[in-house]
């Protein structure tokens, strides 16, 4: 015998069966057309419509997976230079220098590398924006070894790089990534050498 909770969805009144039902055929339907329907992400192709639909149902942190590898290092790198940063200056600065040295990590504070990173940085630079503006069909793929390019009906371009397991990754924001990277190095050094030095002063 069924229990109450089993039967309770068709006890709704009918206006609530229908919303129930139609919530329930677009969840399937959603799920089809990103398992079924798109070509694997093992194509350029099925890798830039997994992040046109990441991007338009708001879940931008689902794009991390269709990123090249160097741009997910450098997310990883990039949080770790961020906490390392926060940690010496909140240790060692004095205190009316700590506020105006955290500020370019205030961001970071408490978001994990990897994929929160990068949806702090896309959203910051303006990466998010572009890519809602942009995104649309597919017109064109272009393949040539483990690089790939992708047209879309807007003519814009996408470079994509196979990477090691297969998956295509985007390339077109690795560049900026690894230069905050590099910038982040470099501020480290800065900042280890004034935490020095006001250990020394106090």
């Amino acid at each position: 015998m069924l229990s109450t909770p089993v039967l309770a969805p068709f006890a709704l009144p009918r206006r609530r069966r229908w919303i129930l039902a139609a919530a329930l055929v677009g969840g399937l339907a959603l799920g089809y057309r990103e398992c079924i329907a798109f070509p694997p992400d093992t194509t350029p192709s099925g890798a830039y419509l997994r992040i046109a639909a990441a991007i338009g149902r708001g879940a931008p942190e689902a794009c991390f997976a269709y990123l090249e590898e160097d741009a997910q290092h450098a997310c990883f790198t990039i949080a770790n230079y961020a906490e390392d940063a926060r940690r010496i200056i909140t240790e060692s600065y004095p205190d009316e220098a700590k506020d105006r040295a955290l500020a370019p990590y205030a961001p970071f504070a408490g978001v994990a590398g990897g994929a929160p990173t990068w949806v702090v940085l896309a959203e910051a630079r303006g990466w998010l924006r572009r890519l809602r503006r942009d995104l649309s069909g597919i017109a064109a793929v272009d393949i040539e070894d483990d690089r790939a390019s992708v047209t879309t009906s807007r003519s814009t371009r996408y470079p994509f790089r196979r990477r090691a397991n297969g998956i295509w990754g985007l390339t077109i924001f690795t560049g900026e990534l690894v230069a905050e990277v590099d910038k982040l190095a470099r501020d480290a050094e800065l900042i280890a050498a004034a935490a020095a030095d006001y250990r020394r002063g106090g």
